[in-house]
């Protein structure tokens, strides 16, 4: 018998869909990607999203400040071999919101709490050619599916540095408007990695809380529209480094304490201190398991044919989050959506008599 649903993710769309299809009791089956596998640790693409991959969230709604301690001990399993969530007792706690794979976790116990089914698997390729669909794992099997959600997200784009891997979360950064209110980069340099658009609004974003903001822009010229590069280059607080790149991000193993900075032009190199480094390069949509069977947006992401609603170009295969949105990439939105797909697989599941 094929599944009712199935949803393919781990994120906040994933764990949001799943909570809703359980309660509108679909029974679902939730695909969250294989914890041990070398390539999703390498490309940020371990079980339970961007999120568990940031320290402090401020800004998911219900997480106002104050130690969550207590609660996350009622809450969850403090012992989880698969999902190491919990703060280590030598490491700043959070006291303005919650911790990133912690609220993760949440999230998905949640989703079992009302019978969400999980496995750790990757499903490497989708048949979307006809209904019910099959999906293939990594381990081989394959699974039907009646319904399908796809909540796989995107990645945020690095430079591919070791000392770059070496300070995320100790500095480094591809979310200023996740982070960018840290206590750590308050009243600090702070450099912004990109030239367009992005790179733009988040070098402008981040001017609210650091004493200065660098742009370290690879060419002579900004590739942002017109606009958005004239408010970034008027700002007082922004310094544009150009034709730059970052060699190497220095720190003292805790914190990033600067940056070594390669002139395109010549063999100069430049020390910046800054404490902290925000990559504005782009992001991925993670889409490469559907082997171009959905209808993709210019940018690559998953299109939604009907305004304000998750359907995507293969009737019954619903989108939520960021695989599906190149614009907002929030957590809250990411959410929103995933009950969106859930809501709307329901329905489609009804109207073709199915449940």
């Amino acid at each position: 018998m094929p599944e009712k649903v199935v949803i393919i993710g781990s994120g906040p769309a994933a764990w949001t869909a799943a909570i809703y299809a359980a309660r509108a009791q679909l029974e679902p089956l939730v695909f969250q990607g294989n914890p041990y596998d070398n390539n999703n640790k390498a490309n940020g693409t371990l079980p339970l999203g961007q999120l568990a991959l940031t320290t402090e969230v401020e800004n998911f709604p219900s997480w106002p400040a104050g130690d969550t301690r207590a609660y996350l001990k009622t809450a969850l399993k403090e012992n989880d071999v698969d999902f190491p969530y919990w703060v280590a007792s030598d490491e700043p706690q959070p006291t303005h919101g919650i911790n990133g794979p912690e609220l993760m976790a949440l999230m998905r116990q949640q989703a079992v709490n009302f019978g969400t089914r999980i496995e750790s698997k990757d499903v490497i390729s989708v048949d979307a050619k006809k209904s019910p669909f099959t999906l293939r794992m990594h381990d081989g099997e394959t699974v039907q599916a009646l319904a399908l959600i796809i909540a796989t997200g995107a990645r945020a784009n690095y430079l591919g540095l070791p000392s770059e891997e070496a300070y995320k979360n100790k500095g480094v950064s591809a979310c200023a408007v996740c982070d960018g209110f840290l206590p750590i980069f308050r009243n600090k340099p702070l450099a912004v990695v990109g030239a367009g658009d992005s790179a733009c609004e988040e070098a402008t974003y981040l001017t609210k809380f650091a004493s200065k903001v660098y742009m370290i822009v690879r060419r002579d010229a900004m590739r942002a529209s017109k606009i958005m590069a004239a408010r970034a280059m008027s700002n007082p607080k922004i310094v544009v480094k150009w034709n730059s790149v970052v060699e190497e991000v220095l720190g003292n193993e805790k914190v990033v304490t600067g940056l070594k900075l390669k002139s395109t032009t010549s063999d100069e190199t430049e020390q910046l201190d800054v404490s902290g480094m925000f990559c504005a390069i782009g992001h991925t949509p993670n889409v490469k398991f559907l082997d171009d069977q959905l209808e993709l947006n210019e940018k690559g992401y998953v299109k939604w044919t009907t305004v304000a609603r998750t359907y995507t170009s293969v009737d019954g295969i619903f989108a939520a989050g960021d695989v599906s949105d190149d614009y907002y990439r929030q957590a809250v939105s990411a959410a929103g959506t995933g009950c969106m797909a859930a809501l709307d697989a329901e329905r489609w599941l009804a109207h073709h008599g199915h449940i």
